[in-house]
């Protein structure tokens, strides 16, 4: 009797573990051989990130692909684009791009290149952004007219600090705003190249092309330690904005040569579209993957340029570094 009794109460508690630890498992979304919730967060950190995607190219279609994206610019906002080396002609037009930066009131963002050429002073670059009509559209604002400051990094390879004009501070939001082509030593340029070398102060350039060794001296480091250099400087400006910036790419004028270059070669493939996201790794992921899926024959040479500098690397190693996923759902909004 004794012992039946016993029989009984164990296998009452043991029904009872069983569904408190099976109430435990669906109030947190997992299986019930991990009752922890880990499980969710790992799939949620695994979910793919949206990219959306629209073949036009247009001023309406860039202000339609903002509105896609259900992140509003706010307060004081930059546009950090390239205002382009005088001499080339690939860079993103004012006409394309001045209705959408009306629309959020924006504030055109750049810095002073660091290699000489007619952007490495302030009067160079404001004179360069006059000739190519981004005055006529909204205001002009170079980062590090008026010196520098230093952004902070942690659990980094090459740099310690990023390197930034000190009016970067200024902006609530940042509209990342950049145009994908290639790159004669990144090969490619596009949202990270574009935050990182785009957004860094001259010197902050020097110091990111020398993969931290320097930030008066270019140096000569491997390949790979400046593509994650480039990183290392995109990880500083996304820890700083947090969720107050944008990323918006335009495929066009698909050139192996950058906009800093001031005689670039002409495209040798045609326009793929427009793509944003709220993240710059899947963004340049996808826009990496619509030069490769492209059935346009003058791929080659783009892609040439970006596989004879490991420009992938970059996307990899920022991704490493946590600023954001290489796991992206394209989404069209045509």
């Amino acid at each position: 009797m004794k012992k039946s009794l016993f029989l009984k109460a164990t296998a009452l508690l043991v029904t009872a573990l069983a569904v408190t630890s099976c109430k435990s498992c669906s109030a947190n979304g997992a299986s019930q051989a991990d009752n922890t919730g880990e499980s969710v967060a790992v799939e949620a950190e695994n979910k793919p990130v949206k990219v959306y995607f629209t073949k036009e190219i247009t001023p309406e279609s860039l202000i339609k692909i903002y509105k896609a994206l259900g992140r509003e610019a706010h307060g004081k906002v930059g546009i950090k684009i390239s205002m382009g080396e005088p001499g080339g002609h690939n860079y993103l037009k004012p006409e394309l791009v001045g209705d959408f930066v009306k629309l959020v009131n924006g504030t055109f963002i750049d810095s002073n290149t660091a290699y000489g050429g007619n952007r490495s002073t302030t009067e160079k670059h404001m004179k360069a952004a006059e000739d190519h009509g981004f005055t006529a559209v909204a205001p002009v604002d170079i980062l590090d007219s008026e010196g520098e400051i230093k952004l902070p990094l942690e659990g980094t390879e090459h740099l310690k600090y990023d390197i930034v004009g000190s009016h970067f501070p200024n902006y609530d939001f940042i509209v990342n705003l950049s145009h994908f082509k290639g790159h004669a030593m990144g090969g490619f340029g596009g949202a990270l190249k574009n935050m990182s070398i785009g957004i860094a102060s001259s010197r902050g350039k020097v110091y990111i092309h020398s993969a931290g060794e320097s930030e008066t001296q270019w140096g000569n480091p491997a390949q790979d330690d400046f593509l994650e250099s480039m990183a290392e400087a995109a990880k500083a400006v996304a820890d700083h904005c947090g969720e107050n910036i944008i990323y918006i790419s335009v495929m066009n004028n698909l050139s192996v040569d950058c906009d800093c270059d001031s005689n670039p070669a002409d495209p040798e493939m045609h326009d793929v579209g427009i793509l944003a996201s709220l993240d710059p790794v899947a963004l340049d992921k996808a826009c990496v993957d619509k030069v490769y899926a492209s059935e346009d024959h003058g791929k080659i040479h783009l892609i040439e340029r970006m596989e004879s500098r490991n420009g992938i690397h970059t996307v990899d190693y920022a991704e490493q570094l946590g600023v954001g996923t290489t796991n992206y759902e394209l989404v069209s909004i045509d």
